[in-house]
């Protein structure tokens, strides 16, 4: 009955975003600064290092669509990656150890989605205080102590291969297919788009706007426990803060890829070139031997920039409903 209101969309059926343009400048610039930077192991890397963000950037894009934001992603990431580190250096166990990360990241996005949805407190200060519960959590886990140890089961998937594919890349390209499946062709995915772009269709369709807001970010959190697994498996170990400020990375590549804060506009793919440009960005600083406190910095005006291209060639790119 939904699809009956609202008009049909599909993601690529939209004008080139500036994150296309942004990603080949920064392409061109680097492989002109090293030489080494469009090798295909670097290439590789790029994509691998890039794999823990894109976990929590796709469900970042549903977030950001309802007119929500997630800025606990980073701790649940950094709580999830501890305690499933903890499990595995306890039991052995890959898979117990992916389900409790999972099902803690599951647990802190659905408290997320009751306070915003059932308590209307707003998304900033709901989050905001779930980032101190988490990050408070994920050092009480750990005694403010890296946990080492990690099995080698755990470590292959950052490190493995498949059919001479690192791990990494295939749960990359696993996961967008899935959140892409999830979001254009089925009718959360319409839901999604009617939370941030039109309301009271959802109301006329009987739809519980609650239900969906807590879906949202329940899947955003769990999403981050499965990350805290690649997390883990990158570090060799599980670190109380290594997820810290990586939601302002997953909120960048969700705003330089196109979607916007309001009217439910948000393009999936979008995301992904967005996260690829913060991974090609911070690949190629490293090469060129740019500090780390400088990275931040270059990420901030790139998102600034993203949005001064934008306000220049016309709106922001969307799949608008």
């Amino acid at each position: 009955m939904l699809d009956q209101i609202l008009p049909t969309r599909h993601p690529l059926l939209v004008r080139i975003p500036g994150v296309v343009v942004m990603l080949a400048v920064l392409s061109i610039g680097f492989a002109w600064a090293s030489p080494g930077f469009l090798s295909w192991p670097n290439l590789s890397n790029v994509l691998a290092q890039s794999s823990v963000l894109l976990l929590i950037a796709l469900p970042m894009t549903l977030v950001i669509m309802t007119e929500g934001l997630d800025l606990s992603i980073g701790a649940v990431l950094s709580l999830a990656s501890v305690s499933l580190a903890l499990v595995a250096v306890t039991t052995g166990s890959l898979l117990l150890a992916l389900l409790v990360g999972v099902a803690i990241g599951a647990a802190c996005g659905a408290v997320n989605g009751w306070l915003v949805a059932w308590l209307r407190i707003p998304p900033f200060v709901a989050t905001l205080g779930m980032f101190g519960v988490a990050q408070g959590l994920a050092l009480a886990v750990s005694d403010g102590q890296s946990i080492t140890g990690i099995p080698t089961s755990v470590q292959a998937m950052y490190s493995g291969t498949l059919a001479g594919i690192p791990v990494p890349i295939l749960l990359m390209l696993a996961a967008t297919l899935a959140m892409h499946a999830l979001l254009y062709a089925t009718p959360f995915g319409t839901y999604v788009f009617a939370l941030g772009g039109n309301r009271e269709a959802l109301a006329f369709a009987g739809i519980s706007q609650r239900r969906v807001l807590l879906c949202v970010y329940t899947l955003a959190g769990a999403m981050g426990g499965l990350a805290g697994l690649l997390l883990t498996a990158r570090l060799n170990s599980g670190h109380p803060s290594a997820g810290i400020g990586m939601e302002f990375d997953a909120i960048a590549a969700v705003a330089v890829g196109g979607t916007t804060f309001e009217r439910g506009n948000g393009w999936l793919p979008g995301t992904v070139l967005g996260v690829i440009t913060i991974g090609v960005l911070r690949n190629g600083l490293n090469l060129i031997a740019v500090p780390s406190s400088l990275q931040v910095c270059c990420i901030g005006i790139l998102v600034i920039l993203a949005f001064v291209f934008e306000a220049f060639t016309g709106e922001r790119t969307g799949a608008q409903v």
